[in-house]
């Protein structure tokens, strides 16, 4: 995939939002006698990190194109998409949040694609009442009353939580392994470090497989050596890491040039195309758990996503137009004002792409939340079945 070309598409900043797009709006919806009316995607445009959200704002991109392009909503409204670069990084997301959580032009969110880019948006989305529906982040915490993380009421998301994806990734990771010796590492995000913790506890319900050893690196760590010198001490014969997979694809070749033939495998920050791309033959064989995202759309609606959008579709892309349809749904019945769409997301009742009903439950999770398995085969990521 080209970022390069993939940033050209036109970004909307959240200062351009405020000052400049009201106006232009009023005046489009004029000419063409429909609504405009704003949606966003929020997640990582540019960075290390950009892949992820380029996969998942180009599905929201094709919700919106066929909204649009149905006779029944095109004299009605016309939406668009405003582009929320937030790079992954909570320090960023502080920085384009507050412009859109005052704007009341947007209507919902789709994202933030991350779980610490999620917590750092949250006081500007709960103060603007904008609804979040969130495609990829699956930090525990966010649907937790209990917890200062808490995103309620505003919060959503379309994918499983990380007590669930900890055991699965426990499991995937040793499946087969006799006596299975794990060594465990993290990057010292707000999603790896708890995403460790539920890893570490699926272990202990893995016949045979035990925790050898364990670290936790800053997410701008080039030099591994360190982590790989206690991984060779400890005897792993299996390695995870709940990081994201820019960096993944570093620890991997890194892991393969110093002779460990340890199994590697990753969370969902690992699952991108990217990874075997940017580690090369190192990740050949890597275990990754994941959502539908890669496999979940059919064939006939694949081929219609990459001729609308010149692209195939990615990780997360089920997830991110399952999102995105909630959110038109909601403007096709009438709910313009952000107080109404939140109303009627929190009492959605619905179908994914994928065929699994949605439902969210009073804390915005989803009804579902399953995890596949995928291995990383002739450069690729290959779905293997979902983990049971």
């Amino acid at each position: 995939m080209n970022i390069k070309i993939q940033r050209s598409l036109a970004v909307v900043s959240a200062a351009a939002l405020v000052f400049g797009v009201a106006s232009a709006s009023t005046a489009q919806a004029a000419k063409h006698k429909a609504k405009v009316v704003y949606i966003a995607y929020q997640g990582p445009l540019s960075g290390g990190e950009a892949s992820t959200g380029i996969d998942e704002q180009n599905a929201v991109k094709y919700a919106v194109k066929l909204f649009n392009a149905r006779s029944e909503n095109k004299k009605k409204f016309n939406v668009k998409v405003v582009s929320v670069d937030d790079q992954g990084d909570p320090a960023v997301a502080s920085t384009v949040a507050p412009g859109i959580g005052a704007n009341k032009n947007v209507l919902g969110v789709v994202g933030p694609a991350y779980s610490g880019a999620t917590i750092a948006s949250l006081p500007y989305y709960k103060a603007g009442g904008l609804v979040l529906i969130s495609p990829s982040a699956t930090r525990v915490s966010l649907t937790d009353p209990t917890s200062p993380d808490f995103g309620g009421p505003v919060f959503h998301r379309v994918v499983g939580k990380d007590d669930l994806q900890g055991p699965a990734l426990a499991k995937y990771a040793t499946q087969g392994v006799s006596s299975a010796k794990v060594f465990v590492f993290d990057d010292q995000s707000a999603y790896a470090v708890p995403l460790r913790g539920y890893v570490e506890a699926g272990l202990k319900k893995v016949a045979g497989a035990s925790v050898v050893g364990g670290d936790s690196v800053p997410n701008t760590t080039t030099d591994f050596s360190p982590t790989i010198a206690k991984i060779k001490t400890s005897g792993a014969t299996v390695v995870i890491y709940t990081g994201y997979y820019s960096q993944a694809a570093v620890f991997i070749k890194q892991l393969r040039d110093s002779g460990s033939t340890a199994i590697f495998a990753g969370g969902d920050g690992v699952f991108n195309q990217e990874f075997p791309k940017l580690a090369g033959a190192a990740a050949e064989g890597s275990r990754i758990t994941g959502v539908g995202g890669l496999a979940g759309i059919s064939k006939k609606l694949e081929a219609d996503f990459k001729k609308q959008m010149g692209v195939s579709s990615g990780v997360y892309s089920v997830e991110s137009f399952d999102a995105a349809n909630i959110l038109l749904e909601g403007i096709k019945k009438g709910n313009t004002t952000r107080a109404k769409m939140l109303k009627f997301v929190k009492s959605y009742k619905g179908k994914s792409v994928s065929g699994n009903k949605i439902v969210f439950d009073k804390n915005g999770d989803i009804s579902y939340g399953l995890f596949a398995g995928f291995t990383s085969k002739g450069g690729v990521l290959v779905n293997t079945g979902i983990v049971k």
